[in-house]
Order: C-alpha cells, then structure tokens, then sequence
C-alpha cells in the first residue's frame, strides 16, 4: 500500500488561498487598459453596428436627397465620411487588439487558478481514496476476526 494517507490538518497546511483572478487583474489595469476594455466590449455588440449603420445611411441619405444647399458632402464625393470612416478603423483597431490582449491575460490567470484548484482537490481526493483504502482493509481485518471466533 502507498503511504500513510494525509491527515485532514495536513492537507489544509498545503492549501493556497484560493486567488480571485478577476479582482487582481481589474486591480493591475491602467486607464487605458480599461478603456481599451471598454470599446473592446462595446464595439462587438449588434447595437453598435446598429449605431455605425444608421449613421451611414443618414450620411449617405442627407448627402444624396437634402437640398443641394444644405449637403456638406455632396454626392460622389463623401470625402468626410471616408475620412471619418477611415480614423474610426484606425483609432478602433489598435484599441480593440489591446483589449483582447488583456483579456487574454486574464484568462491565462483564471486558467492557472483553476489548475491550482485541480490540483488541490486531486490531492484531496487521492487522501480520501487513501482513506477508503485503509478503512476496507480494517473493516476486512474484523470480518476475518469475526469468522475465525466463530469457528
């Protein structure tokens, strides 16, 4: 039999706090981390394509049917729009890469924490099974006691 199975004050002696992953990593963010954060989280949704959408056809729509007057980017320019456009792509892109990053760092803590915790109940299960073990082996050592006082 492997050895003497850990005691259940030993095991504990062995525990690590548990970590919270999510509160030391918000903890270690910066402004601009959070705010890359932030537009990362925003930008992927349906409503800010529904945003970006309607803001589009109202441009294309004002700047085709308004009268020629009131038209600041007259058809077949819209030179602003795709200015406009063009600095969205550029200041969003940088921004949202740096928020998949730091929420890839996040998920890289929260994967090694549930390791830790896998580990500390394999530990845990491997003294139980120790336990059982040593408790099967007693309770057969009585019943070979039992049946040779009956004979």
């Amino acid at each position: 039999m492997a050895g003497k199975p850990k005691s259940l004050d030993e095991l504990k002696t062995l525990r690590r706090p548990l970590r919270n992953v999510n509160l030391e990593h918000r903890e270690k963010l910066s402004r601009l981390d959070k705010l890359a954060l932030f537009v990362t989280k925003r930008v992927g949704t349906p409503g800010f394509f529904l945003i970006i959408f309607v803001w589009t056809a109202l441009w294309i729509s004002w700047n085709v049917f308004a009268p020629h007057s009131v038209r600041f980017d007259p058809y077949p320019a819209f030179v602003a729009w795709l200015f406009i456009s063009n600095m969205i792509q550029l200041f969003l892109m940088p921004l949202i890469m740096v928020g998949q990053n730091l929420q890839s760092r996040r998920d890289e803590a929260r994967a090694e924490a549930d390791f830790e915790v896998n580990i500390k109940a394999e530990r845990e299960i491997e003294t139980i099974l120790l336990h059982l073990e040593q408790q099967n082996e007693l309770i057969l050592k009585i019943l070979q006691h039992l049946e040779n006082q009956r004979k």
